[in-house]
């Protein structure tokens, strides 16, 4: 850690049951697009910043909370002065757990509904702020119980979320780019027909962009090429026709839209960590 950036609290692990994170920063930084397998909730205690979000962009200033979907693509980048300070947390299906008396499946559909953000009023914004206030203090201090303090609050949050409206910013307010919306546009698209071939001179000619530009500018704003943005979907549906279904592995590999075999394979594993074949033994559904 550097006097840039200073960590307050720091508890758990993204992709396990539960993460808490603070931090404050003061230089340049961008989170790498990227997508897990868990529930993500972001609150921006001071500053602004730029949050692409599978499909749209965002711009969040302080006292907005957004929720982010299990395995959406996400990425925040700078917007205006880089210094910011903002809580990041993450939790599974297993840590509310749906033997938990106190679970309901309302609880999770904010992270489902659009826009992903939402701009708190003064009152709404305090009342976060406590609840997040005394999950930092249970995460920092890790006293007996403090896991089951952690569920209970969450609970809270999330049963007090799923009472908002969501309240749009201000559009002249709004400082993003008519090519962050074409962008958005572009993503649409791709996810909406990610198994086709989508050459990038017909793409860019669709919406009117060159080639080269559109390039540059998907790169920028996703964090992605184009191509490794269309692999990506591909993995995912795979992913979950693995997991979901007894389809042959190489059937599954057609369908989403790869047309060699080992390259499936080579893409699979380096987006996953895993084999098609290891991810279907350790993710099968009954």
């Amino acid at each position: 850690m550097s006097a840039k950036e200073q960590i307050i609290v720091e508890y758990g692990h993204e992709e396990r049951e539960f993460y808490f994170s603070q931090v404050q920063r003061t230089a340049p930084f961008e989170r790498n697009n990227h997508y897990h397998g868990t529930y993500e909730i972001y609150y921006l205690l001071a500053g602004r910043r730029y949050y692409f979000i599978k499909d749209a962009s965002y711009s969040v200033a302080a006292g907005d909370l957004v929720f982010i979907n299990k395995y959406d693509v996400h990425k925040t980048s700078v917007l205006g002065s880089p210094q910011h300070e903002r809580i990041v947390m993450n939790f599974s299906d297993d840590f509310l757990g749906r033997d938990h008396p106190l679970f309901r499946p309302e609880l999770l559909r904010m992270f489902v509904r659009e826009p992903h953000q939402f701009r708190l009023k003064p009152q709404e914004q305090w009342h976060v702020e406590r609840l997040l206030r005394r999950m930092a203090e249970e995460a920092g201090r890790q006293e007996e119980g403090f896991e089951l303090a952690l569920r209970l609050l969450l609970t809270e949050l999330l049963l007090f979320a799923g009472r908002l409206k969501a309240e749009p910013a201000d559009a002249a307010e709004d400082p993003l780019s008519p090519v962050h919306r074409k962008i958005g546009q572009v993503v649409k698209h791709l996810n909406a027909h990610f198994s086709q071939k989508l050459p990038l001179p017909e793409l860019s000619a669709d919406f009117g962009l060159s080639p080269a530009y559109l390039s540059r500018m998907f790169k920028k704003i996703t964090g992605f090429t184009i191509v490794g943005y269309q692999h990506l979907m591909r993995v995912r549906e795979a992913q979950s026709l693995l997991a979901g279904t007894d389809a042959k592995i190489a059937d599954i590999a057609v369908a989403v839209g790869f047309e060699q075999f080992a390259h499936f394979n080579r893409t699979f594993k380096k987006l996953t960590g895993a084999s098609p074949t290891r991810y279907r033994k350790l993710n099968r559904r009954p």
